[in-house]
């Protein structure tokens, strides 16, 4: 088992020092889902939404929660993001959609937590923006689906569902 890196040797957390790391390329990928009823799905493909562009705003949410990272998960480094890429796919089956992150950076650490947050972040509008249609929305499944670049290299999830 790997040390944990952000308890120092009294116990306390800390922030760890990157400062003598070399900044190379990060770039990870996460997703995640949110569940609805069929009507909902429907009325947010065909832009009847009553407080606007759901699919937007989820966009604009989850580039925002990249970009906030720092600020919201307290161990986190504020990293100089290059670029963002979020989809936002309709999923028949849940029925409703499937939100993946890509988030890549030059840098001394990685970008993991990034687009795990912009995931969630880009949820969360959508439960906001469809909640007057829809209040038992159901998000979940929030996961990294892999990462490459740094020390570890690359990692890929066992199951791509």
């Amino acid at each position: 088992m790997r040390e944990l890196t952000h308890i120092d040797s009294s116990g306390q957390v800390r922030m760890v020092d990157v400062g003598e790391k070399a900044p190379t390329r990060r770039t990870a990928v996460a997703e995640g889902q949110i569940r609805m009823q069929a009507e909902t799905l429907a009325a947010i493909l065909a832009g009847r939404v009553e407080k606007g562009e759901a699919l937007a705003v989820a966009r604009v949410a989850a580039i925002e929660g990249v970009k906030r990272t720092s600020s919201l998960i307290p161990l986190c480094h504020p990293i100089p993001i290059d670029g963002v890429d979020v989809d936002i796919d309709p999923d028949e089956t849940l029925p409703g959609l499937k939100v993946q992150v890509r988030v890549s950076a030059e840098w001394r650490t990685g970008v993991e937590m990034e687009a795990m947050t912009g995931v969630a972040i880009g949820l969360l509008a959508l439960y906001d923006m469809c909640k007057a249609l829809d209040r038992g929305m159901e998000i979940g499944s929030v996961r990294l689906l892999e990462k490459h670049g740094g020390r570890s290299g690359t990692w890929t999830a066992s199951r791509q569902d």
